[in-house]
């Protein structure tokens, strides 16, 4: 990313990440504070405090994390079984679990079929001990730039488990705060009007 930047031509950037991208996000803002300007981390709760944190309660929603990890047996679950597997959490992590459509989830399960595919997404999971190994070694060493945190406030496997902005105080020294709450509206009403 920061050879990215610098052949760009930019001498700081604001960074944006949403869930693994802001994991990313806030390992660039610290090994590269000259390099960022502002940071912005939206749903996300650093890899170290998932994994410390972890109970049995709270495996019951985050069993992926351990699950993913695991060498080899994700993919050989997984492979020809992409759209069931996509297709859970869709159900389990959407507002509207109907928000997506056949043809949209039909373009994921291409992508995670393709050869590859599901391994480098398990080894994003895999990576988690080297993530913790990181954080670990410059934990007291707090983000030094603005840091916005945006997070679903009835998303129940973030807002639901963790305290999110208590966590990112903990994490940044100028946190500004902000969430954002779905209303009860019919969302596939309001999707089905879209213009294509």
């Amino acid at each position: 990313m920061l050879l990215l930047v610098q052949h760009l031509g930019y001498n700081k950037i604001a960074l944006i990440g949403h869930d693994r991208g802001a994991r990313v996000g806030t390992r660039f803002a610290k090994d590269f504070h000259q390099s960022r300007d502002r940071l912005a981390v939206l749903d996300n709760v650093p890899t170290r405090i998932i994994l410390q944190t972890l109970t049995a309660e709270r495996a019951k929603q985050q069993w992926f994390f351990i699950f993913n990890q695991l060498p080899d047996l994700p993919e050989a679950l997984i492979m020809g079984r992409e759209e069931i597997w996509l297709r859970y959490f869709y159900r389990m992590w959407s507002y509207n679990p109907e928000m997506m459509s056949d043809e949209e989830v039909a373009c994921y399960v291409k992508a995670y079929s393709q050869p590859g595919a599901l391994r480098g997404a398990f080894n994003d999971y895999r990576a988690g001990p080297e993530d913790v190994a990181q954080d670990m070694v410059d934990a007291d060493q707090l983000v030094d730039c603005p840091t916005l945190v945006l997070s679903g406030a009835n998303a129940e496997v973030v807002t639901g488990i963790f305290d999110v902005v208590e966590i990112w105080r903990g994490m940044a020294h100028h946190v500004h705060i902000g969430d954002w709450k779905f209303p009860n509206v019919d969302i596939c009403h309001q999707r089905s009007s879209r213009k294509p």
